[in-house]
């Protein structure tokens, strides 16, 4: 399921740039940046999860409580999946229309978030994946690097990526559409699918040690840890 959505996104952009009268620099940005988007999520998500013997407990959950209809209810979440595929791709093809010279500094100025972004957002899984493959943190939560900062960096990072659309769109006469990227991850990650599943399977197995994380550490953005 989690592969459709990177996997998606990557083919998508792809289609709508040859579609493009003319590639200027923010439409080969664009694509650029999603590209190593898609790949980078494709190989996590492959590797971490589909490979994994441990299934996502947000869809076991999922599966548990739906009962008899699981497989209806599942069928339901990938059909919304290619729809939110469609959805945001509007933000790229609002930053691949921009072709005003004006505007380069602040394209720029969007790349280069892009690229943070990619890199906090894998720096992040590194950090996680190498915390937990050590048995002895079994029962630990991970304080490594960005998780020091922030309980969820990934996520905060993914929600960074898309705000670099913003700055891409500059000179576009639809940038204001390239907003519904970062508004839209921020509400799915902080409030739906990302954060909300991702404390309480973090409390069910780790506890009272979690709970004390959540008393030092920002649940999203980035900031110094509590005393």
């Amino acid at each position: 399921m989690d592969i459709v959505w990177s996997l998606g996104l990557g083919a998508g952009t792809v289609v709508l740039f040859l579609e493009l009268n003319t590639q200027s620099f923010s439409a080969w940005a664009a694509l650029a940046l999603m590209l190593l988007w898609s790949l980078r999520m494709g190989m996590h998500l492959f590797f971490n999860r589909i490979l994994s013997d441990k299934e996502d407990s947000r869809y076991q959950r999922l599966k548990n409580h739906s009962g008899v209809y699981w497989k209806w209810v599942f069928l339901l979440f990938f059909l919304l999946q290619v729809f939110f595929i469609f959805i945001f791709l509007f933000p790229i093809k609002a930053a691949m229309e921009s072709s005003e010279i004006s505007f380069l500094g602040f394209q720029v100025f969007g790349l280069i978030i892009g690229c943070l972004a990619l890199a906090g957002e894998t720096l992040s899984d590194i950090q996680l994946n190498r915390f937990s493959s050590n048995p002895k943190n079994k029962l630990k939560v991970c304080k490594d690097g960005f998780w020091r900062y922030s309980r969820h960096p990934n996520y905060f990072f993914e929600w960074l990526f898309w705000l670099s659309f913003v700055g891409l769109a500059c000179g576009s006469e639809r940038m204001y559409i390239s907003l519904i990227g970062p508004v839209a991850m921020y509400i799915f990650l902080r409030h739906i699918t990302g954060v909300p599943f991702a404390e309480l399977s973090s409390l069910e197995s780790r506890g009272d040690a979690y709970r004390l994380y959540q008393k030092e550490t920002n649940v999203f953005f980035p900031w110094f840890p509590k005393i």
